[in-house]
């Protein structure tokens, strides 16, 4: 069946749309309509989702006036539920969240008489199409579908185009709504109409003037999606990109060493790409460790962290940019670090949580560590002390290391690039597991041999510094196998502390 003919049967069924929220709610939301008899529609991504066949989570009102009041009454009505203030000096908004389904309710904005001129307000025609409520839930017989539909500005056409377009003086109105668009195009699968695409362009240096934590939704819903290569190089098109990340762009026309075959500012793009590309089949690119990898991007906060470190990966290089001695090459050394470094700018700038905040940092400024593990391995066996360092350092996130690792060698296509890259990416995680399994974890998780208590019990130590020395070493002699019991282990504790000049108190 067509998409035209999928949404006209929609039409058809408008009233299907109040069936998708819980009976209580439609009730007491009509027994307020019949005591007052102030008009109530439905507006917004509720009928933009039901016409499209789309799941929705909640539920979207409007009225001419006393959203506010509306909400408390429904909260008394149901019996029980939370009142959310969501409303402006400029606009009258409140949330009622009733076991777990939220309706929003909202006054006209602007101080307009009618649903028609609350419309034209909003942001994008697709998100301007109103159903009365009363006449929802009479159904068909009150008034003929079509009927039902409020669309002022044939949003319904554009959903039959999957075309966005903006509603008349949206982007003045509110700047976000620029940014929400690409959120639209990388959910919805829809195109930006072209004026839309040329209005984006003349205003996006507005984008600055909005509040970090806005711009920062929007950007993680794009993240969120399959899409975020392809939308974000969209956004560059439009020149708004470069207002909201403009460290990126210190990387156009950064040359590198002959094993890449794109500039910086193209590679991280490439990067990026790549890795949504392994995400789509995680377990696919390294099978010996196929469980660890499927299991790690399971959760969405990681797969959007991992596009970030994506992104963002290699912009410390413009700033690391240097010549090798002999003026051969050009070189990019600590551009790990000082990309980390420029990265928590944009974090902070963003308002990123911590977490979040360290999570990506650190993957940015170990990126290169899989890659010098590989050198190592070229010439020699990847040592247990080798791979420990790397793991503890990497943490719970070394399956993300080396998907970041494989989506940067995967974007790196030049000339005097090993051919056997992925190839060794692959085996050193294959080895470096198998390593952690046997070795490793059977280290780290059984009881320690020696512990701070008896360094103080046993040499008379004080707490401080030599006691992560000391413990930090023994673990490697641990995993190394040099040391497996107690005796032996107390035995060079107590070599160590005299060799190295270690008072006790």
């Amino acid at each position: 069946m067509k998409k035209e003919s999928r949404l006209q049967q929609r039409i058809i069924d408008i009233e299907g749309l109040v069936r998708r929220v819980p009976q209580e709610v439609i009730t007491a939301l009509m027994s307020l309509y019949d005591k007052s008899g102030t008009p109530m529609y439905i507006v917004g991504g509720p009928v933009r989702d039901w016409l499209l066949d789309l799941e929705c989570h909640d539920f979207d009102i409007t009225v001419p006036d006393g959203a506010e009041l509306l909400c408390r009454e429904l909260i008394r009505l149901l019996g029980e539920g939370a009142y959310v203030q969501l409303g402006t000096d400029d606009e009258e908004a409140a949330r009622v969240v009733w076991r777990g389904f939220d309706i929003d309710v909202s006054s006209f904005r602007g101080g307009v008489a009618t649903i028609e001129e609350d419309l034209a307000l909003r942001d994008y025609t697709v998100n301007a199409i109103a159903v009365n409520l009363a006449d929802a839930v009479k159904g068909s017989s009150a008034r003929t579908p079509d009927y039902m539909l409020i669309d002022p500005l044939n949003g319904v056409q554009d959903l039959f185009n999957r075309r966005l377009r903006h509603c008349p003086n949206a982007f003045e109105a509110d700047p976000l709504r620029m940014l929400r668009g690409y959120r639209f195009v990388a959910t919805l699968g829809f195109d930006l109409a072209p004026d839309t695409l040329e209005e984006i362009r003349e205003q996006s240096d507005a984008i600055c003037r909005i509040a970090a934590e806005r711009i920062r939704y929007e950007l993680d819903k794009i993240m969120a999606t399959d899409y975020a290569a392809e939308v974000l190089w969209q956004m560059d098109e439009s020149e708004i990109l470069c207002q909201l990340l403009p460290e990126l762009y210190e990387g156009i026309d950064v040359e590198q060493p002959d094993f890449h075959h794109l500039d910086v500012f193209h590679h991280n793009f490439q990067t990026l790409h790549e890795m949504e590309q392994l995400l789509a089949v995680p377990g696919k690119i390294y099978p010996d460790c196929k469980d660890e990898v499927i299991a790690y991007t399971k959760d969405g906060n990681t797969r959007r962290c991992l596009k970030w470190a994506a992104l963002l990966h290699d912009i410390g290089k413009p700033a690391a940019m240097g010549e090798a001695r002999n003026g051969s090459r050009v070189t990019f050394y600590g551009h790990d670090e000082i990309g980390r470094a420029q990265f928590e700018v944009i974090a902070r700038r963003l308002r990123w949580s911590n977490e979040d905040r360290e999570r990506t940092g650190h993957l940015v400024a170990m990126h290169m560590h899989p890659f010098h593990l590989c050198n190592v391995r070229r010439g020699e066996k990847l040592t247990r002390r080798a791979a420990l360092k790397l793991c503890k350092r990497a943490g719970d996130d070394l399956p993300g290391l080396f998907l970041l690792a494989m989506s940067d060698s995967l974007a790196s296509q030049g000339e005097l690039k090993p051919q056997s890259m992925e190839k060794e990416l692959v085996e050193l995680y294959s080895e470096l597991t198998q390593i952690y399994r046997e070795h490793i974890l059977p280290a780290l998780t059984g009881p320690p041999l020696l512990g701070g208590k008896e360094l103080i019990d046993e040499f008379g130590l004080t707490p401080g510094p030599v006691f992560k020395e000391i413990l930090g070493e023994l673990e490697m002699l641990q995993v190394e196998g040099v040391i497996e019991s107690k005796e032996q282990a107390v035995s060079w504790a107590r070599l160590y502390i005299e060799e190295h000049g270690v008072k006790e108190d």
